[in-house]
């Protein structure tokens, strides 16, 4: 070897070394897999949701689509993890608009803006709540009118359980106490099992849950539905009255919405991808078969991030009005 080429020597070693990390860097998105966040524990309607998406996003991509919870604070620990995270397109955050938008009045302080350190990325449908009690454990609860009636004879003898502090569960709960003059107490659980498992075993008296985990409670008869927070009747179940018409309060309504965001500052190429890839995926049958039928979720008639973030400056102004009205707090 000539002293030229010893003196190359260590700088191709270099070079030979950095080549696969370079090309790695380089190489399209994604090239390895993509991790889905969500603060909401297994069981949850958001849970079940982002498993049911995260197969077929899988194929799409052509990289494993990965489920993980991070629980707490209703949401705001996931989501902040997101809202600090590389813009890389690797770690995407399944939110609800209860991370999204009611946290933002519900909290005092949050560690992170809900409109400037996420990029919206797609809407993926309207969430309901059906009002349910223990068929067991509170029988003599046949109606809605039934349960007004003894929250009015017994004041603050009811109470109701939430999947946390800012949840769809409890702002639900909160809005019908006020829109009915009733003195009930909330009672927030981390997540579905406790707050259904205090439903069964009669130490909590009605749970207003997500349509999707309540269904097979229904059908199974362990829990009645006694009415929907939906303006009109849900296709999941046609029998089942809407709060406005089983409550005897007009114009009720208590609906919320999934969607998956990106940190801020996520390249338009890696957000429009995605967004793309997902909305195929809600369009096709079989997939909103599911949504409407066993979930009882509006699939989604927003399309582009933009009329997604458009949904979301809407409803922070929306339900901070809620969290005013049913006089809402975390403590």
């Amino acid at each position: 070897m000539s002293i030229s080429r010893r003196l190359l020597a260590p700088f191709l070693a270099l070079l030979g070394c950095a080549s696969p990390a370079a090309m790695a860097q380089e190489a399209p998105w994604p090239n390895r897999p993509i991790e889905f966040l969500a603060g909401f524990p297994n069981g949850s309607g958001v849970d079940i949701y982002q498993r049911r998406l995260a197969g077929p996003l899988s194929r799409a991509l052509g990289q494993p689509v990965v489920v993980n919870n991070r629980v707490g604070a209703g949401g705001n620990i996931a989501s902040d993890v997101v809202a600090k995270a590389r813009p890389d397109g690797y770690l995407i955050l399944f939110a609800t608009a209860g991370t999204h938008a009611i946290n933002q009045a519900l909290y005092r302080r949050l560690p992170f803006n809900v409109m400037t350190d996420f990029t919206p990325i797609a809407h993926l449908g309207d969430v309901p709540n059906i009002m349910t009690t223990s068929i067991e454990r509170r029988p003599n609860y046949r109606t809605c009118q039934d349960v007004v009636a003894d929250a009015k004879a017994r004041p603050g003898a009811l109470n109701y359980p939430s999947t946390g502090n800012g949840a769809s569960t409890h702002l639900a709960g909160a809005l019908f106490a006020a829109r009915a003059g009733l003195d009930v107490v909330h009672v927030p659980f981390p997540g579905q099992p406790g707050a259904v498992t205090s439903l069964l075993g009669g130490q909590t008296d009605f749970f207003f849950n997500q349509v999707g985990p309540a269904m097979g409670m229904i059908q199974q008869g362990a829990v009645r539905g006694l009415a929907v927070t939906t303006r009109a009747r849900i296709a999941a179940l046609p029998d089942v009255p809407t709060v406005a018409e089983a409550c005897g309060l007009p114009d009720f309504e208590s609906t919320t919405w999934y969607g998956v965001f990106g940190p801020p500052g996520l390249p338009e190429a890696i957000t429009r991808r995605l967004n793309e890839e997902i909305v195929k995926i809600i369009e096709e049958p079989e997939f909103r078969r599911w949504l409407i039928d066993t979930q009882g979720i509006d699939p989604p008639t927003v399309r582009t991030p933009a009329e997604f973030r458009a949904v979301q400056e809407r409803d922070v102004a929306r339900w901070a009005q809620v969290v005013r009205d049913a006089r809402a707090t975390v403590d």
